[in-house]
């Protein structure tokens, strides 16, 4: 049966009579994630957390639509990557900007991006929309920064580590590749110490900070691991669909 909360399967029988208090827009990148992850890690994640999130706000009377993922993110860093695809900042501010002008016009007046790409920025986008769109509440989750990683995970990492692996077991175990073509995720660090430190910043040049493209060794990763994390982000991202529908804009702060 189509679910009503996702706008791809949902159709006009049920949404000429539907009203909604929050639109999630699920971002994602299409990249390399080391040799063993497929190139929609990032899409699937985004896809699978914002369905399952709304699912279960749903059901607590959360009036929430998820939108159509955005497959393609920031891949600056990466355009010697093979078939790495990169949308520039400029664009995804434009494909925004059209975006919210449908929600505001019909009446859909809080917005939340669901990231799940490291390379996506979007503060400096949100805050000149935030001008241009004075009547809507604007918002961006990092599903990847939720939960402590290290209750469930013993390696740490940022791309195609042990807690991505462990994700994709769990949601799309067909698309990982047998463990024994898994590369170790070593990531070479910056020479200057500011950068290291992360009071200083400068794009990673990808192919010069890994030789595998992951960053962050999987091989404790398990579909055990990856369920608990995955129910872990699941739930805290429900509560917080559900607060930002019920939210007063008037009396938000106090």
């Amino acid at each position: 049966m189509p679910r009503p909360f996702v706008l791809a399967e949902t159709n006009w029988k049920h949404l000429k009579d539907e009203s909604f208090d929050l639109a999630v827009l699920p971002w994602g990148a299409t990249e390399a994630h080391n040799y063993h992850l497929p190139y929609a890690t990032d899409v699937i994640e985004a896809t699978k957390i914002a369905e399952e999130s709304a699912r279960l706000a749903w059901e607590q009377g959360c009036k929430v639509v998820v939108l159509p993922t955005i497959p393609f993110g920031v891949n600056t860093g990466q355009s010697d990557i093979y078939l790495d695809m990169n949308l520039n900042p400029s664009t995804q501010f434009a494909i925004l900007k059209d975006v919210l002008t449908v929600l505001d016009r019909q009446g859909i007046h809080k917005f939340m991006i669901l990231n799940s790409h490291g390379g996506n920025n979007w503060e400096a986008l949100v805050r000149e929309l935030g001008l241009l769109f004075p009547n809507l509440f604007l918002c961006v989750t990092n599903w990847f920064k939720m939960v402590e990683k290290k209750h469930i995970f013993e390696n740490p990492g940022d791309h195609a580590d042990e807690m991505e692996t462990s994700l994709i077991l769990h949601l799309a175990p067909d698309l990982v590749l047998p463990k024994e073509d898994w590369g170790d995720g070593k990531e070479f660090k910056n020479k200057i110490k500011a950068f290291s430190e992360g009071w200083a910043w400068t794009e990673r040049p990808w192919s010069k900070i890994s030789s595998d493209t992951g960053v962050g060794d999987p091989s404790k990763a398990t579909a055990e691991k990856g369920k608990l994390f995955f129910d872990a982000v699941c739930a805290k991202m429900a509560k917080l669909f559900k607060d930002i529908s019920e939210a007063d804009l008037e009396t938000l702060y106090e």
